[in-house]
């Protein structure tokens, strides 16, 4: 089973997967945002270091719950 596959089906059964899902695509937008300015006041670059620790937090955590996911199926 592709990563991509447990990824899907964790979206649709897992609440709390779905919900870091959510807030990791936002807080990528986010950024998307930021990366559009040709430059950041001191403020708007505190706040994007800000995200991309929240951002890799929360990466970081579905990686977790992917692994878990992995381990009770027996998937390698």
């Amino acid at each position: 089973m592709k990563e991509e596959d447990i990824i899907e089906i964790l979206k649709k059964d897992n609440e709390e997967f779905s919900r870091i899902y959510n807030e990791h695509r936002k807080l990528d937008s986010q950024l998307a945002e930021f990366n559009k300015k040709p430059y950041l006041t001191p403020e708007e670059d505190v706040e994007m270091l800000k995200i991309k620790k929240e951002k890799l937090y929360k990466k970081d955590k579905l990686a977790e719950l992917i692994k878990e996911y992995k381990r009770q199926h027996a998937i390698a």
